[in-house]
């Protein structure tokens, strides 16, 4: 079951990026942008669409992610209690972490021991996920977008008709003799 109100659909997505934007961190979108920090210039996970990928059902994610968000945020009030940070009543515990200390509770909660060690990792590899290889689109949608993880790895453009054939990168001709029993598509028959 997904949020019930707007508020709390915001209060989810806002912690889920805040967690994105510290795997795969980027520029903030807009000036008083809180969860994305801003440690970084470029577009980071939350800009490569880290929120549509774990929003996509495909993830088995998808289903969790209130929870994920609620406990990330119960694990943020207790850091800040912890470490004496002051909560920011206006954003969720997560979201008011200062960077560093996004960082250190991430590691915290993938290292190994962690008893949800599995359950955060999982979450940080779909972040990761979207940024380079962009999997919740299209590679050639992805890239005429200006994906900053595709377009940062310098990812070749396809051709006219949407297929990359490389000619500067192959060995300029045949490594083998085509099977007598392929077919015209390449299959084998």
């Amino acid at each position: 079951m997904g949020p019930q109100t707007p508020d709390e659909y915001e209060h989810r997505t806002t912690t889920l990026e805040a967690f994105a934007d510290t795997i795969i961190p980027g520029e903030k979108r807009f000036a008083g942008d809180r969860a994305v920090a801003g440690v970084s210039e470029g577009g980071g996970a939350v800009q490569a669409g880290a929120i549509e990928l774990l929003e996509w059902d495909a993830t088995g994610l998808s289903g969790g992610l209130d929870d994920f968000a609620a406990a990330l945020n119960r694990h943020a009030a207790a850091y800040a209690a912890e470490h004496g940070i002051a909560p920011d009543e206006d954003v969720p515990p997560f979201v008011s972490l200062p960077y560093e200390d996004r960082a250190a509770m991430v590691r915290w909660l993938t290292a190994p021991g962690h008893p949800e060690k599995a359950l955060w990792v999982s979450l940080a590899l779909f972040c990761n996920m979207s940024y380079d290889s962009a999997a919740h689109m299209s590679t050639v949608d992805a890239l005429a977008a200006g994906h900053p993880g595709l377009t940062s790895m310098g990812l070749a453009l396809p051709d006219a008709d949407g297929l990359w054939r490389f000619r500067s990168w192959s060995y300029g001709r045949p490594l083998a003799d085509v099977h007598p029993a392929t077919t015209p598509s390449g299959s084998p028959a």
